[in-house]
């Protein structure tokens, strides 16, 4: 579900293993919150966040969180946020390797890391959520807001577009393109002269460029569960995103 790969230089690559699509459940957002919280108390030197190639992560688990009842998705939601807060408020670098397709909950992970290498074609990444009925909570929307500039984000958000890697390279989403099979190895070698670097000054530095980022996540008890909580819940979403589990499984085989 979460493998774990030690690369030289102490950088260890979190990578989403969750046949068929590395969809975000109860289970691997918790597992991954740990991950990335306990990386820094093991001497870990960086981490990257990566999933198969031709794919990083197709976002929330939709089908097995509509069985979930108010309390297990309160449950998930604060682990979700969870996520959110340790990747913004990691003392050491944290590198996407966006391998593939990346919506929504996909998305949300690349934008809080410090630095994104998506696979180059026809690969795409979005915060789509719109159309699927939900609102993107402000702390997630403050995070495209620092990649993209305000108002491209607004445009972004409110239509749920969804960007191919070109144009998620030229809106600021991503910070470079290369081949499927050579992203996770680009991401270690934007990774490796950082960590070159006098280590203080410049884990000091990052952590006063990123303050504004962390910052969000400051108080935990104001982070809009209740209110994502409220909208799931509406009837205009369920009935969306029952839609589209329907027209997921009408698309398989068989």
């Amino acid at each position: 579900m979460l493998d774990i790969i030690e690369h030289e230089h102490g950088i260890r690559e979190l990578k989403l293993a969750r046949p068929p699509v590395n969809a975000l459940n109860p289970e691997l957002i918790g597992r991954l919150k740990h991950a990335i919280e306990q990386a820094s108390k093991q001497d870990v030197q960086a981490l990257v966040l990566s999933g198969s190639p031709g794919l990083f992560s197709a976002g929330l688990d939709i089908p097995a969180l509509l069985q979930l009842d108010h309390d297990a998705m309160r449950a998930f939601w604060n682990d979700f946020f969870g996520v959110c807060a340790a990747l913004a408020r990691s003392p050491i670098p944290v590198a996407a390797a966006v391998t593939g397709h990346s919506p929504a909950g996909g998305a949300v992970l690349a934008i809080f890391c410090d630095y994104r290498v998506m696979a180059r074609g026809e690969f795409k990444i979005g915060l789509n959520e719109v159309q699927v009925g939900l609102t993107v909570p402000d702390c997630i929307q403050a995070a495209l807001r620092r990649l993209v500039g305000p108002y491209r984000a607004e445009r972004l958000l409110v239509s749920g577009a969804m960007l191919d890697a070109d144009d998620a390279l030229a809106a600021g989403m991503v910070d470079e393109l290369t081949d499927v099979d050579h992203v996770v190895t680009r991401t270690l070698a934007w990774l490796e002269p950082l960590l070159q670097l006098p280590r203080q000054a410049m884990l000091a530095t990052r952590a006063l460029a990123r303050a504004d980022l962390a910052s969000l996540f400051d108080d935990p008890d104001s982070l809009p569960v209740e209110a994502f909580l409220d909208g799931w819940f509406a009837p205009e979403a369920q009935a969306t995103l029952h839609a589209l589990v329907e027209r997921l499984r009408n698309k398989k085989p068989g």
